[in-house]
């Protein structure tokens, strides 16, 4: 398999060292022309981990998403969802006949509120069952270090989807499968939301102790947004463990760990900042603040009990401040 990377980011970065550790040959697509020749020139990424070093001859650079398009079989699609549009705009209808998706993206198109999987449907006609989701609980700095991490791969067609996972086990990476290719990605989204909000309660100085209560609850408001829509009767016979890693190991990695940049931002909420502020602050996409949005918006027809995300919402968006909309979310709490 000819594998090809759309993206540049942290993320990104790190899935390319995988694949290449790994001993597979890449095209890669980045859209600034002083990046690739800087990694030709440097092999490593001068923007986002910067410490992971490439081989020569391991990975082919290409400005051109055209050109990683046709030369690869399998596309890890690996952009922030807010860029997908503008990335994929310009791509005629029938460019990803025969190919391999695996999506990257850990957040929904905040325009029409869409996965990637079902914007691919949508534009493309792109069939579920060649379309994969690789999810975590992983963080790129981690994988940057070889620190030991686990990447769960999600499809309908888990013969595949294990063909797939092979080609990026290596001696820090192990991987497992799942057959819960929608569920899963709410769940991706659904975990940021809940860690910005982790970061929103550290920066207005609840302790250790609030923080498990609300990921608890957190987890069980996951679960019930999942179950109310229906998600898991469109995707697999099989029977959801919640517990697992995909679902709460994820949930749990990102609103704890220091590396999260969707605690980073809501820790900067927390502590005053506004929106826009954390934002030129952070210098990097906090998949959490659109989801909120998308997810609210959703909501509105699944009608699930969402009190926390409801209210990170409207801290985010209808400029709730952050400590009324926690004392809300703490009467919420059980």
């Amino acid at each position: 398999m000819k594998f090809g990377v759309i993206g540049s980011g942290s993320w990104a970065t790190a899935l390319a060292k995988i694949l290449t550790d790994g001993k597979n040959k890449i095209n890669w697509w980045i859209r600034n022309t002083d990046t690739i020749n800087y990694l030709q020139e440097r092999n490593h990424n001068p923007h986002y981990l910067s410490k992971a070093y490439f081989e020569k001859g391991s990975i082919t650079l290409s400005d051109s998403i055209h050109f990683v398009i046709e030369k690869s079989d399998v596309l890890v699609i690996a952009v922030p969802s807010a860029y997908i549009q503008d990335v994929m705009g310009g791509l005629n209808k029938d460019v990803f006949k025969n190919k391999k998706i695996i999506s990257a993206v850990k957040g929904l198109l905040p325009v029409k509120n869409l996965l990637l999987s079902e914007f691919l449907k949508k534009e493309f006609s792109f069939p579920l069952a060649d379309y994969f989701a690789i999810l975590g609980p992983c963080h790129a700095e981690e994988v940057s270090a070889e620190k030991l991490s686990y990447l769960t791969f999600s499809g309908m067609d888990k013969k595949m989807a294990e063909q797939l996972s092979a080609h990026f086990r290596t001696p820090y990476i192990n991987t497992i499968i799942n057959g819960d290719i929608r569920g899963t990605q709410y769940a991706a989204v659904l975990k940021n939301i809940y860690a910005l909000g982790a970061g929103i309660a550290h920066g207005l100085d609840y302790g250790d102790n609030f923080l498990s209560v609300y990921i608890a609850n957190s987890a069980n408001e996951m679960v019930r947004f999942l179950r109310k829509a229906k998600i898991e009767n469109h995707t697999t016979e099989d029977i959801i463990n919640y517990a697992a890693s995909v679902y709460l190991g994820d949930l749990l990695v990102t609103c704890y760990s220091l590396y999260s940049r969707n605690r980073t931002f809501g820790n900067m909420i927390g502590k005053g900042y506004s929106v826009k502020s954390a934002q030129l602050e952070l210098n990097m996409i906090a998949e959490g603040y659109n989801a909120s949005r998308c997810v609210f918006d959703i909501n509105k027809t699944i009608a699930a009990e969402t009190p926390i995300a409801d209210n990170i919402y409207r801290i985010l968006w209808e400029n709730l401040p952050a400590k009324e909309g926690f004392k809300i979310i703490e009467s919420a709490l059980t």
